[in-house]
């Protein structure tokens, strides 16, 4: 299990502020109580039930992310993380945009372990391309502000250039990488994640 030395058990504590934190290890269970957290689920409803019910953006729940977990899945977890972020440091974020750029940060449309996979044009620089993508895709089948676009364009940062120039985008930026970890992680502990499709 991944040791985290005192400073850090602090600033994650401080963070998310969660019942129940295992103050020994990287606890992947963060994810687990974030999506049972009713005034995170109430937002992330209120700003992103739009994208979240219609059928183009369903597509993500074909293409799997890490282990188990799928585009949407990862989506759903980063914009939980952004607005646990934003309600912990007060950071007056515009939520609309907020969730609405976490949940469009991925939407590249393909399989991105599959390098024949159908939109896959660069299979061994995904990294580096699919905020490009994700941006394009997004721009057609959505109407998208200019910090949506910002977010989603350089979530990745620092692999793309350009770092985010708006708060959001930073806030996505750092919510996407914790994701990421808690998902790993909860991949190795074997745990299951749960079917958004259902829940919200």
């Amino acid at each position: 299990m991944f040791k985290l030395n005192e400073n850090d058990k602090i600033a994650i504590k401080t963070v998310l502020d969660i019942k129940e934190y295992n103050e020994e290890n990287f606890d992947p269970n963060i994810l687990d109580q974030l999506e049972n957290d009713p005034k995170i689920l109430s937002l992330l409803k209120k700003y992103g039930s739009e994208l979240l019910g219609d059928q183009r953006y369903l597509q993500l729940t074909k293409f799997i992310q890490h282990g188990d977990v799928t585009v949407y899945q990862h989506c759903i977890h980063v914009a939980l993380c952004a607005l646990k972020f934003d309600a912990r440091f007060n950071t007056g974020a515009d939520l609309r945009s907020l969730v609405r750029g976490a949940l469009l940060h991925d939407y590249f449309l393909y399989d991105w372990h599959d390098g024949s996979a159908p939109g896959n044009i660069h299979p061994k620089l995904h990294g580096f391309y699919h905020p490009g993508i994700a941006l394009k895709n997004a721009v057609k089948d959505y109407n998208l502000s200019k910090r949506e676009k910002d977010i989603i364009k350089k979530h990745m940062w620092p692999l793309t250039i350009n770092p985010p120039r708006c708060r959001e985008g930073w806030i996505v930026c750092i919510a996407d990488k914790y994701a990421s970890t808690l998902e790993t992680l909860k991949l190795k502990k074997g745990i299951i994640a749960i079917d958004y499709a259902e829940s919200l």
